[in-house]
Formats: C-alpha cells, sequence, structure tokens
C-alpha cells in the first residue's frame, strides 16, 4: 500500500516536470498556477506518507478510542473540553475520518465535562495516540465579569480499539452492568428506554460507557469493546514500566504535566512541551490543524528508538 502511494508521487512529479518542460519550451505561462497547485498538493502528499512511514506500532493502523476529561477549572475547563472536542473532530474530518460520540456528560453551566468518541479510519490511533496527556489553556475567561486571565486543563485518553484477532480475556464475574436511560441529544428513543450501558470492571476499578447506540445490546458491545483496549493498555503500561529504555517516553497523565500549551493572552502560541515545536496560528490550531505537532511528536519517537537501539547495541558489544 505504502509503496503505491510512493509510486504514485513519482508519476505526479514526472507529470509536473513534464508539464513544466513543456511550457518553457513553448513559453506558456499559463501553466504556472497548475504547477503550482500540483507542487502544493505534491508536498502535502508527500508528509502524509512520510508520517504513515512513522506509524510501526502493532495498533498504529486500528481505530481510536478518545476520552476528554475536564480537569481543574470548573466551567472554564468544561468550556475547554467543548473546544478541544471540535478540534479534534475537525482534525478527523480533514482526514476523512468518521467521528462518532459515544459517551458525553454535560457541564452544569457551560461546555462537557467528559466525552468519548470512536475516531473510525487507517491510521486514526497512530496519529492521535500523541496527543495522550494534558492540555493546558490560558486565555480571557468569557465567564469572568471581571476580564481575568484563567489557567484551565483538560486530559485526553487515547486508546487503539481492538479487533477480533487480539484477545482479552474477560471474566463475566469481574464485572458489574448496570443500565440506565440515555441523556442528551439523540432523537426519539432518548430517556424512553433504559437503553445505556454502564460496565465496571470490578478488579481494576475501570469504568466505561456507552448511549449512542439505539439498542442496549450495541451500547453493551460497544462498551466491551473500550473496556477491552482498556485492560490492554492497563497490561502493557505495568510491562514498560519495567523497560528501562522505555522511561521519559510515556508521561503520566496528571495536572502539572501537560503536554501542550495553548496561550490565548497576553500573545497567541500553541507549544508542545515534549518536542518544543510550536504554533502562532492559535485559530487555525483550534480549527483541527495539528498536523505539525503530531508531526514532531512521532520523529521524535523514532529518533528515541533509533538511539534506544544504538545504545542497546553498544551494550552488547
Amino acid at each position: 500500500m505504502k509503496l503505491e502511494k510512493f509510486q504514485k508521487l513519482v508519476n505526479n512529479l514526472e507529470d509536473l516536470k513534464t508539464l513544466n518542460e513543456l511550457g518553457i519550451e513553448m513559453q506558456d505561462e499559463s501553466v504556472i498556477p497548475e504547477i503550482s497547485e500540483g507542487l502544493k498538493k505534491l508536498r502535502k502528499d508527500f508528509e502524509q506518507l512520510r508520517l504513515e512511514t512513522l506509524l510501526t506500532g502493532p495498533y498504529d493502523r486500528n481505530n481510536a478510542m478518545l476520552t476528554l476529561h475536564a480537569g481543574a477549572g470548573g466551567t472554564e475547563a468544561q468550556d475547554w473540553v467543548e473546544m478541544l472536542l471540535r478540534m479534534y473532530t475537525r482534525w478527523a474530518e480533514s482526514k476523512g475520518y468518521t467521528v462518532k460520540v459515544l459517551d458525553i456528560l454535560d457541564g452544569e453551566e457551560a461546555g462537557i465535562k467528559s466525552v468519548t468518541l470512536h475516531v473510525i479510519g487507517e491510521n486514526a490511533y497512530g496519529y492521535l495516540k500523541s496527543e495522550k496527556g494534558v492540555h493546558r489553556l490560558v486565555r480571557i475567561s468569557p465567564f469572568d465579569a471581571s476580564g481575568r486571565r484563567h489557567t484551565s486543563f483538560a486530559s485526553l485518553e487515547v486508546l487503539p480499539e481492538l479487533d477480533e484477532s487480539i484477545e482479552v480475556v474477560i471474566n463475566p464475574d469481574d464485572l458489574k452492568i448496570d443500565t440506565f436511560r440515555s441523556s442528551g441529544a439523540g432523537g426519539q428513543h432518548v430517556n424512553k428506554t433504559d437503553s445505556a450501558v454502564r460496565i465496571t470492571h470490578i478488579p481494576t476499578g475501570l469504568v466505561v460507557t456507552c448511549q449512542s447506540e439505539r439498542s442496549q445490546h450495541q451500547n453493551r458491545e460497544t462498551a466491551m469493546k473500550i473496556l477491552k483496549s482498556k485492560l490492554m493498555e492497563l497490561k502493557e503500561r505495568e510491562q514498560k514500566e519495567k523497560i528501562e529504555d522505555l522511561k521519559g517516553v510515556q508521561l503520566d497523565i496528571a495536572w502539572g504535566s501537560q503536554i501542550r500549551s495553548y496561550v490565548f493572552c497576553p500573545y497567541t502560541l500553541v507549544k508542545d512541551h515534549r518536542t518544543n515545536y510550536e504554533e502562532t496560528n492559535v485559530n487555525a490550531v483550534m480549527d483541527g490543524e495539528i498536523d505539525g505537532f503530531i508531526n514532531a511528536y512521532l520523529s521524535s519517537l523514532a529518533r528515541n528508538s533509533k538511539n534506544n537501539k544504538e545504545a542497546i547495541k553498544k551494550i552488547n558489544m
């Protein structure tokens, strides 16, 4: 698949070179806009393919499950979650991905306390895993009559959707399953039947909820998928803590350890604290233009992996 995409890039480049040569030979300046647009698209497609080559993890090609939680900051933080929801939805749509809200808990005054998304598309998890962590907002709060500057936090959890080939054994006796009436937008079925499902995994205390589907059976099935992904991540995290060459790659999702800051005032800047990549066009970032941050993070992962392999090779020599 990647080889086919690369060959297509090569063919497109050759076509542009031929068009350029014809334009020079015929002294036809009318081809300049076409060549310019073609080169612009070629650069974009090349960058996309380069990013795909960095996706080498076992679940990178999978769909992704995203959960946003409001942190410190009250209504301001809940509004921040809603802003991030829009940002990730816009980014996903620009990639041609399908976005489905599986569960949402609205804020009391405004915004969203928590929301779980299902992002469906090739490499969704591979890209979005770079967004896992705490996101910090600094701005003049629209909810503060005094016009003071506020700092708010939201955490993002990103999990791969596991396919049927990956077996995660769950003892039915370890599950507590509750049903309740769906809330929020959703059509006539909302609040009419107990279709929403909440599953608690008793040994770990993990809780997952789904209320997006019309039937209790479908919600239960989706909730079980999320639970399996969470249990798989928990198991892998425990293993990674024992591997010294991975220390520093993973960041705990905890207040004060933000991966990225979004500053709206007194200046405009979005900065990733892991890679130092930054953008000054905050509005563009909030409209879903986050590929620069994803690119920088995946590139840093690739460098770290290469350095770790070289270090291990020297030790074994």
